[in-house]
């Protein structure tokens, strides 16, 4: 995989940690803003990135790039894939894909008719751990309950509540804590269940942005929470309750570290099997593999999984009357 990065962010600088141990992964550019040039000559000199662009366009007419990487606010997902999509390169997204289920719609439809791979970067769907946990549930018989937390208190609410409007708190700008840290939890429920029946948002609301909420999912046997919360802080971890036993995952869902199965009337299980101490190592493994094997059919069973998300996520900013963009 011959990668261009876009962005020079957060992301960008976490990914960029792993990326010696990418095998199958050359850098060959980063694009990013004039005044990003600094911060990416920097990681050109460090992490050993051929080439910098600030002209978009220009970074995309390079045919040493088969493949770009969006690591942009999330307003920016939707046209910045696109224009890559239609000059022939794979993309890679980050989370959330776009701010709307007609964009995402559109953006695979560009994808399929150009024989393109488009992938959501979502860790969670490619941990050995999580992939550990969809086979440990088997055990647990029908399942009942799933509680999600990922309650992390946000430094830029800070700022928010003396008026200081900044990305993550910007509806126009794609925030919110739905969109920021609520949708791991999402796909976390959905690549188990798969898409549910109805979908409930009990979102706090404040000028026009939720800064936490409540995400009710419903199944015809299973009923599911998913707390998201950017105002408010608790002990981070998921709950699957089936009627032979339970799961207790301790952390995110976004990172997957070891889990805890307790089957009824048996002691506890830890069970840990993942295979990098840092969580963007297997996705972008599989990323490589799918697209040095033209592997459209996995491709396409991820992008299912994604837009059965952008589904949850449009039903839930409705029901929630938040608008973004």
């Amino acid at each position: 995989m011959k990668l261009g990065i876009i962005g020079s962010g957060k992301i960008v600088a976490d990914f960029l940690t792993i990326a010696g141990d990418l095998p199958d992964t050359e850098l060959v550019a980063i694009f990013g803003t004039e005044r990003s040039i600094p911060k990416m000559e920097v990681m050109k000199n460090e992490y050993g990135i051929e080439k910098i662009y600030t002209d978009y366009e220009e970074c995309l007419q390079d045919s040493d790039i088969d493949t770009v990487y969006i690591a942009l606010p999330n307003h920016l997902h939707y046209s910045f894939t696109k224009d890559a999509l239609l000059r022939g390169k794979n993309v890679i997204c980050e989370k959330p894909f776009t701010l709307k289920f007609s964009e995402f719609i559109e953006l695979r439809n560009i994808a399929k008719e150009n024989h393109l791979i488009l992938i959501e970067a979502i860790t969670t769907q490619y941990l050995s751990n999580y992939l550990s946990i969809k086979e440990s549930i088997r055990a647990l018989g029908d399942l009942k309950i799933i509680e999600c937390n990922y309650s992390q208190y946000s430094s830029r609410y800070d700022a928010f509540k003396k008026g200081e409007i900044l990305p993550a708190f910007n509806p126009k700008a794609g925030g919110g804590a739905l969109m920021d840290i609520n949708i791991y939890n999402i796909h976390f429920v959905v690549g188990i269940l798969g898409k549910p029946n109805s979908v409930t948002y009990l979102a706090n609301v404040e000028r026009d942005i939720d800064t936490s909420g409540i995400l009710l999912l419903n199944y015809p046997t299973c009923k599911v929470v998913c707390i998201g919360a950017k105002d408010s802080t608790a002990p981070i971890r998921s709950l699957i309750q089936g009627d032979k036993g339970s799961i207790v995952l301790n952390g995110s869902a976004n990172v997957c570290d070891s889990f805890e199965l307790n089957m009824n009337g048996e002691d506890s299980r830890i069970i840990d099997n993942k295979v990098h101490p840092h969580r963007m190592f297997e996705e972008f493994c599989e990323f490589a593999r799918m697209i040095q094997e033209s592997d459209y059919t996995k491709a396409h069973d991820m992008l299912e999984q994604s837009q059965m998300v952008m589904e949850v996520v449009e039903e839930a900013l409705s029901d929630a009357g938040i608008k973004l963009g």
